[in-house]
């Protein structure tokens, strides 16, 4: 079994934390927006044929309505694949100045 990750042991030692942060999830997933984007993903999944069987899939967005399928733990564990996230690190090379890359100089 593996072990807790850093925010379960964060939550299991804060219940208040915990506490506001179930309220919170529970109204963000009441949401007319929440529930439209969890019946496309759900649809989606039951498309690719891997909703419901346990055999470790998930529907993974790669942007303009295109799904593919990847392991539950590199899609849910990816923060850096989503169109929206690659939108918002901008493009790599001239003009990019951050640790790491010196803009292709």
């Amino acid at each position: 079994m593996s072990e807790l990750s850093r925010t379960a042991k964060y939550y299991r030692k804060n219940p208040r934390a915990r506490k506001k942060h179930r309220e919170y999830q529970g109204e963000y997933n009441k949401k007319r927006k929440s529930i439209k984007q969890r019946v496309a993903d759900n649809r989606a999944n039951r498309r690719k044929g891997t909703y419901g069987n346990y055999d470790g899939l998930d529907v993974s967005h790669k942007g303009k309505g295109r799904y593919v399928l990847e392991t539950e733990k590199k899609n849910r564990g990816s923060k850096t694949n989503t169109p929206g996230d690659r939108r918002a690190r901008g493009k790599k090379g001239k003009g990019r100045r951050n640790k790491g890359n010196t803009g292709g100089k």
